[in-house]
């Protein structure tokens, strides 16, 4: 028997978004979870202060979940998606389709939301090019957004961290200019006032290229990834009215935003504006097993619902799409969600959890608070150095047993809606403490 060493066994995992070597020297190892706390290889609690990875919406182990997880893949471990579907995939598509506002009434089940990004932007071109205007081919997303991983996410995202190592990307693709704007919208509740009328640089470009070759735009109603910036008021309402004036598919990116995360079950659904396609993942099963969508409008699905009966319509799909046990969990997480109300409970927290997010004004390095739902976004001011502000809270945070996440100089909380306002309490408390102690 051949035995492994510890060091070779950390070697051998090559983990993602990480400073790996860094990693080895420290590692941070959780071994099991339950409701708002992990467990981590020393035996601490750590508070889930950002819901895992923006998806363990409903916290952790569930019951109902775990159990329909374990029913399912004792009874349907797999089931092919080609030319053949299970009852769950049924159950799951209509439960999803229901939740979405009208006339959002087909789901398409990928794996993961970098998934859902580019089936969205490959259903838009081939929409087009079904309706005889197949010249409309560009793809319009926005500065620092995120849209995953794949070469059409990195392509309209615009993180340039993302996107630097992978050569030219996708042709045929221009960015609108993102919507902070610290000079006139820095510590604001909610929504900002200012910014609405960046959209209408959507309408600069068309005037470039001509709406007959633009295809789509994406974008999240609130990007997340990047550092949480809300969207500011009248903004999407505005690229909707732009996109419907010329022909262009509207994606919403509800990765993050979907499932009760900003007090509703979409941001579509908050703010009044229905996008085209919506992508949606993570909050979907609650975190427990992989699984997107893409959320498809009555038009959109219909034109692919011509020609011969016998012709696959949409030739795209994963060995893994509506698998079983990811449709069990996504059933039994929105059961979960409706039983326990949870997206009305964060819309309940939502000022508890602003206020105290902005307590943090005043705060030593703090140059921005920005807040929306159970979600926030601390901005610190930049230094010289190799490491963050940010990343060393991260890092102190977690060693005093609280999990964050940070992107840059921006420390994101995104904590499970099941959190109560003593937790809500100890996360910005514990920032504040340790913002006290750095440099």
């Amino acid at each position: 028997m051949t035995i492994h060493n510890t060091d070779r066994n950390h070697d051998a995992l090559w983990l993602p978004f990480t400073a790996n070597r860094q990693f080895r020297d420290s590692p941070r190892l959780l071994v099991s979870a339950k409701g708002m706390y992990y467990r981590d290889d020393k035996g601490r609690e750590v508070l889930d202060g950002c819901a895992g990875l923006w998806c363990v919406n409903a916290g952790h182990g569930q019951p109902r979940i775990v159990e329909a997880v374990q029913k399912t893949v004792a009874t349907l471990d797999f089931a092919p998606a080609f030319q053949m579907a299970h009852p769950l995939a049924f159950e799951a598509a209509d439960r999803i389709a229901r939740l979405a506002p009208n006339p959002l009434n087909h789901v398409f089940f990928c794996n993961s939301g970098s998934e859902a990004g580019d089936t969205a932007l490959k259903i838009a071109l081939a929409y087009h090019r079904l309706r005889g205007e197949g010249t409309r081919t560009r793809l319009i997303g926005r500065e620092r957004a995120y849209h995953g991983v794949g070469f059409g996410g990195i392509s309209v995202g615009g993180i340039s961290g993302n996107r630097k190592l992978y050569g030219s990307l996708l042709t045929g693709v221009d960015h609108l200019p993102h919507t902070l704007d610290l000079r006139r919208n820095a510590f604001s509740r909610g929504l900002p006032e200012h910014g609405a009328e960046l959209a209408d640089d959507l309408e600069r470009i068309v005037a470039l290229h001509d709406a007959s070759n633009i295809a789509a735009v994406i974008v999240e109603p609130m990007a997340g990834s990047t550092g949480v910036l809300p969207a500011p008021k009248g903004y999407l309402k505005r690229l909707r009215e732009i996109c419907t004036k010329h022909g262009i598919v509207l994606i919403f990116d509800e990765v993050i935003t979907g499932f009760g995360r900003l007090g509703a079950s979409f941001a579509a659904e908050k703010y009044g504006v229905v996008p085209d396609i919506m992508t949606v993942a993570k909050g979907i099963t609650n975190g427990t097993i992989p699984m997107g969508a893409n959320i498809v409008s009555d038009e959109i699905f219909e034109a692919f619902m011509q020609g011969p009966r016998e012709a696959i319509d949409l030739p795209h799909g994963y060995t893994y799409t509506a698998h079983p046990v990811a449709c069990a969990a996504a059933i039994a997480t929105l059961d979960t969600y409706a039983e326990e109300h949870l997206f009305e409970r964060a819309a309940a927290l939502s000022p508890y959890f602003e206020e105290a997010a902005h307590s943090l004004r005043g705060a030593p390095h703090v140059v921005d608070i920005r807040n929306e739902g159970l979600v926030a976004g601390i901005e610190l001011a930049p230094r010289n150095a190799t490491t963050t502000r940010a990343y060393e809270v991260f890092e102190r945070a977690f060693h005093e047993g609280l999990l964050l996440r940070y992107t840059g100089d921006i420390i994101a909380i995104s904590p499970p809606l099941i959190i109560e306002k003593n937790e809500i309490d100890r996360i910005f408390e514990t920032i504040a403490r340790i913002l006290k102690t750095i440099d």
